[in-house]
């Protein structure tokens, strides 16, 4: 009876010594970039509010590293788009499209402001597209 109570307990041990150690960390493969990024859809308000304003986006893939940016430029003067904000995303390879969803915080009320959109990958290579200058209002 002690030698299977031993051996039980020393397969416990084993068992949560396996399952306690950390796998290593999958890591994305970088994608064949794309000829040209093309925004297909937007960019567009989803809300537009002086303390969370959403942009949305769509483009074509652009692959090359999974880690990218939405970029957001902004500001009151459409000729000096001088404030950025800019949200991660990972890209999925075998997605055609890519949404872009950026965070804007901090607005003032009632303040109309003038915004471009790109992407870029995570060492800051951008993918090579900018909206044209477009415009919304605060609450």
């Amino acid at each position: 009876m002690n030698r299977l109570l031993l051996k039980l307990a020393l397969s416990m041990v084993v068992a949560s010594l396996f399952c306690s150690m950390p796998a290593a960390a999958q890591v994305a493969p970088t994608t064949k970039k794309a000829a040209s990024v093309k925004i297909t859809q937007g960019p567009e308000i989803e809300r537009a509010d002086s303390y969370l304003t959403i942009l949305r986006w769509t483009t074509n893939n652009p692959g090359g590293s999974p880690e990218h940016y939405g970029v957001v430029h902004y500001d009151t003067n459409p000729k000096d788009l001088s404030q950025t904000a800019k949200s991660p995303i990972r890209l999925n390879p075998s997605h055609s499209d890519t949404v872009f969803r950026v965070r804007i915080q901090g607005l003032q009320s009632g303040t109309t402001y003038y915004y471009k959109v790109d992407s870029m990958e995570a060492n800051g290579t951008s993918d090579g597209y900018t909206s044209k200058v477009k415009t919304f209002k605060t609450q």
